[in-house]
């Protein structure tokens, strides 16, 4: 069976990063990721900025791994750079390396990054060799510290309008194109089913670049039980690919108590491929 993470910025609001490590744990799981380190979704006051020792106290007290964070957010660049925009991209290998650098101390070997928004009056065969550029770069120096970085495609028509890379086909081209160990594509099966559908053809087509995987409902992206897809199929067809890393959980729970969320969704997820519907609450 395949490994569950939860994504700690989408539950629990209102408390510490380590409190919500805390509370995942409760729920069964043992592994989890997050979003940028310098900021926390939804954090009281004077908890904003994650400290990576914290984190690593909090985990080993838990029996819970990091499995990886991310770079920089799915935007015009202000953050931390853009691959797709040349004139960041110093300012974004830096933000690489400052990741690397948390991510040890932490304890965590792989972090995601996004592409960043399309660049007017530019084609996509042009934004393409600018982003190649950017993460050739940003492989090299990953590769150099054993750490990982993962390419994620998103979807333009609910949640990221704008954004230049919403193929999965594309980002796994993107990822052979550069061919280091050091970068490896996510996909987001929410995000894909909202852009291309076929999920199962497409992991099992893209699944030598494939190095992550992320989830929700579709459509509202909350638990993972409502909607149209059957999530025990997906995790069976992936498992049947030999594939032994996590299967991320980023979702927006709908229901009011999180923790029960979080159990009612690794019960579901944990049944039998045949399996489909809601589980009992």
């Amino acid at each position: 069976m395949l490994q569950l993470d939860v994504c700690l910025e989408t539950v629990f609001p209102g408390t510490p990063a380590e409190e919500r490590i805390t509370r995942i744990a409760e729920c069964g799981y043992n592994c989890v990721e997050f979003w940028m380190h310098d900021s926390t979704q939804d954090a009281p006051d004077g908890a904003q900025r994650k400290d990576p020792k914290a984190l690593r106290q909090a985990c080993a007290a838990a029996g819970v791994a990091i499995n990886n964070f991310v770079v920089n957010p799915p935007d015009d660049g202000s953050t931390g750079g853009a691959p797709v925009m040349s004139e960041t991209h110093k300012r974004y290998l830096e933000r690489v390396a400052e990741c690397i650098e948390f991510g040890k101390a932490a304890g965590c070997s792989k972090a995601i990054t996004c592409a960043g928004n399309e660049t007017p009056g530019r084609s996509w065969e042009q934004m393409r060799a600018t982003i190649e550029k950017a993460l050739g770069e940003a492989a090299a120096l990953a590769e150099k510290h054993q750490f990982t970085l993962l390419l994620e495609p998103l979807n333009t028509h609910v949640d990221h309008k704008g954004y230049c890379l919403s193929s999965s086909d594309a980002g796994a081209g993107i990822v052979r194109d550069i061919g280091s160990p050091a970068l490896r594509l996510l996909y987001d099966v929410y995000h894909m089913q909202i852009m291309e559908g076929n999920v199962i053809d497409h992991i099992r087509r893209n699944m030598d670049a494939i190095g992550h995987f992320h989830s929700a409902g579709v459509p509202g992206r909350g638990e993972h039980y409502e909607g149209e897809l059957n999530y025990p199929g997906i995790l069976h067809a992936i498992e049947k690919t030999g594939y032994k890393g996590a299967f991320g959980l980023e979702y927006f729970p709908k229901l009011r108590d999180h923790a029960q969320s979080l159990r009612n969704v690794r019960q579901y997820l944990l049944q039998p491929a045949s399996g489909s519907g809601p589980c009992c609450c």
